[in-house]
């Protein structure tokens, strides 16, 4: 269970649980669909003798089965566990305790309060607690070095991140500040509705500086639009400045977790054969 590469039985295992994970992910998108929704109501109206709706309805009985073999899961992983509080202060063990425990919650508010009880405030908890199951996604990186690669790298360079984001938020303020001036703030005649604030204004800083440039709002004055040429280079030597550091880190973390890997691959094979 704790390591998918450990022997034949763990690649069952882990190949088994990505099913379920897909699965889980494809009924999640797919129950935002008006026509999926719409097959719901039918079913509910036909198979009335359930109590709880997110049970009686067919993407609540495939949830339910995947949450069933995600907990049994974490269940037999803790178990074996040697080390109990080491086990709970794992990332990824944390992460599955935040996918499978809203589900849970979910259940004992919709037998208690109902899908159209009008505490709305619980209705809204309900959807934000469904939707939760998108953690779920995460279970993959115990399966791909990808992922756990891009963990590991986002643990060792959290200063670089920290870093990174200061000069973001550093940058947001001085040009935001600036382009509301020149776009909104002056007297010239021309007001751009777009920069009325600061606040609106930090939108269109983020995406020039990362270089995204969606277009829903622009400078329309001269002087704007040399701020915003400043705004976009500014942007790119402030983002490849950690970039280098976070790079190698995440070269060097990748050879360790495949170096990891082909460890294991090598017992896997003299299991085999043996």
């Amino acid at each position: 269970f704790e390591e998918p590469t450990s022997s034949v039985a763990a690649q069952i295992l882990a190949t088994v649980s990505i099913l379920f994970v897909i699965v889980s992910m494809v009924v999640l998108c797919a129950s935002t669909l008006p026509e999926w929704r719409a097959a719901e109501n039918r079913s509910v109206e036909e198979q009335s003798r359930y109590t709880a709706d997110s049970v009686r309805e067919p993407s609540g009985i495939i949830e339910a089965i995947c949450i069933g073999w995600f907990t049994a899961e974490c269940i037999v992983r803790f178990i074996v566990s040697k080390n109990k509080c080491e086990f709970v202060k794992r990332p990824l063990n944390i992460i599955d305790l935040l996918a499978i425990t809203p589900y849970y919650i979910s259940v004992l508010m919709t037998v208690f309060t109902g899908e159209n009880s009008q505490l709305q405030r619980a209705g809204v908890t309900l959807r934000v607690l469904r939707m939760m199951r998108i953690f779920w996604v995460i279970k993959l990186a115990r399966h791909f070095i990808g992922l756990q690669t891009l963990g590991l790298t986002l643990k060792r360079c959290y200063r670089e991140m920290v870093m990174l984001l200061v000069f973001i938020c550093v940058a947001m303020a001085i040009f935001s500040a600036l382009s509301q001036l020149l776009e909104n703030g002056l007297d010239l005649g021309t007001k751009n509705k777009d920069f009325a604030s600061i606040p609106a204004a930090c939108w269109w800083v983020i995406i020039s500086m990362t270089t995204v440039g969606y277009g829903d709002m622009c400078p329309i004055t001269i002087p704007g639009r040399i701020l915003g040429g400043i705004c976009v280079v500014s942007g790119i030597v402030l983002l490849a400045l950690p970039i280098t550091f976070i790079y190698h880190s995440f070269v060097q973390c990748y050879h360790e977790l495949k170096f990891r890997s082909a460890r294991y691959s090598r017992s896997l094979s003299a299991e085999f054969l043996n």
